[in-house]
C-alpha cells in the first residue's frame, strides 16, 4: 500500500514522475545500475501515467509511451 501511495504523489507532482530516479542517475553518470530501484519505479510511474492520461500525454520526466513500453520489456527480460 505504501508504495501505491508513494506512486500517487509521484502522478500529482509538478512534473509527475519525477522521483529521485533522475537525482541518482545525474550524480552516478547515468550509470543505470546503480539506479535500478530507482529507474523502476519511475518507469512504473510513466506508465501509470500513460494508462491515466493515454499515450497523447506528455512530461518532461517519461520517455514516449512506445519507448517505455520497450525499456520495460527490456528491464523485464534482463536486458537493460
Amino acid at each position: 500500500m505504501s508504495w501505491l501511495m508513494g506512486l500517487e504523489q509521484d502522478l500529482r507532482s509538478n512534473p509527475p514522475c519525477h522521483p529521485q530516479a533522475v537525482y541518482c542517475l545525474t550524480k552516478n553518470g547515468y550509470n543505470e545500475a546503480k539506479c535500478t530501484k530507482l529507474v523502476d519505479a519511475l518507469y512504473q510511474c510513466c506508465q501509470a501515467f500513460y494508462e491515466r492520461n493515454g499515450d497523447g500525454a506528455t512530461t518532461v520526466s517519461c520517455p514516449k509511451p512506445n519507448l517505455l513500453r520497450l525499456k520495460m520489456e527490456q528491464r523485464k527480460a534482463g536486458i537493460q
